[in-house]
């Protein structure tokens, strides 16, 4: 009997997996713009008809249950559309074209592999977004990687390790956002937590990279320059700009909510803008006077920008999309917490979490459960959010009856399915870095060293039980 209650209460998580399947054959890396969501609605019709039918939910506890849980993203919906404001504003204002700038200035071949790892993380912890990190500069850092006579495996492991860092750690990235919205804890304190983990793991893949560049024997290449020359060209370039970044930082660490520091640091960017690229908000608004400038800087918050720079490549790297390119990660969190909000409610996933509690013994199977769960997630359902949705919703009831802080969960969750994503070669991610790149994912899965490395680290620093009794003080 309770074998054919775990079946039925699989039923949901298997329907979302072939039509999630489906989806992302048809529509590929187009799949988030709404089909993905689509495929997660339609399961989330299935887990209701089973709740009410099988497991005797009523209609109005399932309400009351989804309703609950798209309640608690609700903080994440804003903060996610302060981060569209952020990643346009600093852009349009200087800020990341600076923040290359002065990064391309360490590159020389004899640590190559070295100053791109880094270049991409911090582009990423800057933005927020690995791929728009891997999209822009990573492709960039490609050309100059073939130059010098890296192989693209190498490069793009680089580029990928960087960029897997810098999002794993920002407070901008929505995968942040989300697994933290989840699990019901601040933005912030999952973030510093995951720096027990990230930190030694990002240590020794810029080791791994340093080693390799010093072995190579390799020209300097002018398309460092020729970059260089066109952000400068393009934007007015001063270390005064950093002002932005350094703000905002303190604000971080003062602790301040996180929708006061996107807020602060988008406002701040603005008036760095009007200062400082006055050509570039005119452009946008189409006009000098104060109604086009006016109307320049709203549409650097919420809309579509761009700017010719005269090189393709810096010109998608400039190009953003506000508040509005957060659009389909709002809809596709709404889904799954809908979905979450279902399961939960109806004592699918109290099922499914027992089914789970039955093979683990101890903190070390329990982080592994977590981990295994993550990293099939980025197998079966081919997405990293969906993933992350999956593992939290999945383990988070057994995390809190084992006494375990969701601070773990969320870490052990970012540590798997957040990272490996990109080495799975029908994920969104690996298809996503594959085409960009154009470097095979089965060619860059080797090299991509701080991805390999992070759910081994997570798990040896999860293991030490020592850390447990301070872990609890949530």
């Amino acid at each position: 009997m309770k074998n054919i209650r775990l079946l039925i209460a699989l039923i949901p998580f298997v329907v979302m997996i072939a039509l999630l399947t489906i989806t992302i054959a048809a529509f590929g890396t187009a799949a988030l713009d709404g089909a993905v969501q689509v495929a997660i609605m339609l399961s989330t019709a299935v887990a209701i008809i089973i709740a009410i039918t099988y497991f005797k939910t009523t209609w109005s506890e399932l309400i009351e249950s989804l309703t609950s849980s798209v309640k608690s993203v609700t903080e994440a919906i804003f903060i996610l559309f302060f981060i569209g404001a952020v990643a346009g504003t600093w852009m349009i204002s200087g800020v990341v074209p600076t923040l290359i700038y002065y990064g391309l200035k360490i590159l020389s071949p004899a640590i190559f592999l070295f100053a791109a790892c880094v270049i991409c993380g911090l582009v990423s912890l800057m933005t927020g977004s690995s791929w728009t990190t891997i999209a822009t500069i990573g492709v960039a850092l490609i050309g100059i990687g073939n130059v010098l006579g890296f192989s693209p495996g190498w490069t793009a492991g680089a580029i990928i390790s960087g960029a897997y860092f810098g999002d794993k750690l920002s407070p901008l990235s929505d995968t942040n956002v989300l697994a933290s919205s989840l699990a019901g804890i601040p933005l912030f304190e999952h973030v510093k937590y995951m720096l027990y983990t990230t930190i030694p793991t990002f240590v020794i893949t810029l080791v791994v990279f340093l080693v390799v560049s010093l072995t190579m024997d390799s020209q300097a290449a002018l398309s460092i320059q020729e970059f260089s020359d066109g952000i400068l060209n393009s934007f007015c370039i001063s270390p005064w700009l950093l002002i932005v970044p350094i703000l905002t930082g303190t604000m971080i660490a003062l602790k301040l909510p996180a929708l006061a520091v996107l807020m602060l640091s988008a406002l701040s960017a603005v008036f760095t803008a009007l200062i400082a690229q006055p050509d570039i908000i005119a452009e946008i608004g189409g006009g000098s006077d104060i109604q086009s400038m006016f109307k320049g800087v709203m549409i650097s918050i919420y809309g579509s920008t761009s700017h010719s720079t005269g090189l393709e490549q810096l010109d998608n790297l400039v190009s953003t999309s506000g508040m509005c390119g957060m659009l389909p990660t709002i809809f596709l969190i709404l889904c799954t917490g809908a979905f979450g909000g279902i399961l939960n409610g109806s004592g699918i996933m109290s099922e499914v979490t027992t089914a789970l509690a039955r093979l683990v013994r101890g903190p070390k199977s329990l982080t592994a459960v977590t981990e295994v769960t993550g990293i099939a997630g980025n197998v079966i359902c081919a997405d990293q959010y969906l993933s992350i949705l999956m593992t939290i919703s999945i383990n988070s009831k057994l995390y809190e009856k084992m006494g375990f802080p969701q601070k773990l969960l969320t870490r052990t969750t970012s540590d798997s399915a957040t990272v490996t994503s990109v080495l799975v070669p029908w994920n969104s991610c690996g298809i996503m870095q594959a085409t960009v790149l154009r470097v095979p994912t089965i060619e860059y899965l080797p090299y991509c060293i701080f991805n390999l490395l992070a759910p081994i680290v997570s798990f040896i620093v999860a293991s030490r039980m020592q850390g447990y009794e301070s872990m609890s003080d949530n």
